[in-house]
């Protein structure tokens, strides 16, 4: 069964997981010193939050699939609401964890992250990270995913005519 994910970013994670602690009735299932996950199993929730230099606020909805087969179904549900433009990311490391993904945009821009966690990584990511060391989440403009900077591109940078902008 799968769980919907919610990821926030935050400016003040102590003050943050000490909320959401006190908000969810049990401490993260897994917490790094810019990172906390709850593993909510009513409802099932995977809700994380960073301080890992994206804008506060909502950073990205998402699904985690417990199977590859449930993975395949959202890839084909992802695909059909994006008009066969869903993203593929593959195998990746983000948020302390090794995981296979794929995003979409909904209409009003906001991601959408569907992914199979396979193991734990020791990093918050590899190989798709900004500068800022937060992991990167599509963006589209009209109709396309941008495709700068390792085929994904941080939430606060903006596409203009073509061009990438951070």
């Amino acid at each position: 069964m799968k769980h919907f994910h919610v990821h926030i970013a935050v400016n003040d994670l102590t003050k943050s997981i000490t909320f959401y602690s006190k908000l969810f009735g049990q401490l993260p299932s897994k917490q790094e010193p810019d990172y906390a996950k709850w593993m909510l199993e009513d409802p099932r929730v995977n809700f994380a939050i960073s301080s890992r230099g994206h804008p506060t606020g909502l950073n990205h909805f998402g699904m985690q699939a417990e199977t590859p087969e449930e993975l395949a179904s959202l890839k084909v549900l992802a695909d059909d609401a994006a008009g066969g433009a869903a993203m593929d990311q593959g195998e990746v490391a983000c948020c302390y964890a090794k995981s296979e993904k794929h995003w979409t945009i909904d209409p009003q821009g906001m991601a959408w992250e569907y992914f199979l966690t396979m193991s734990d990584a020791f990093a918050f990511g590899e190989g798709c990270t900004t500068e800022s060391g937060a992991c990167c989440i599509p963006l589209r403009t009209s109709d396309e995913f941008s495709e700068c900077e390792t085929g994904c591109i941080p939430q606060a940078t903006a596409k203009v005519q073509g061009h990438c902008y951070g």
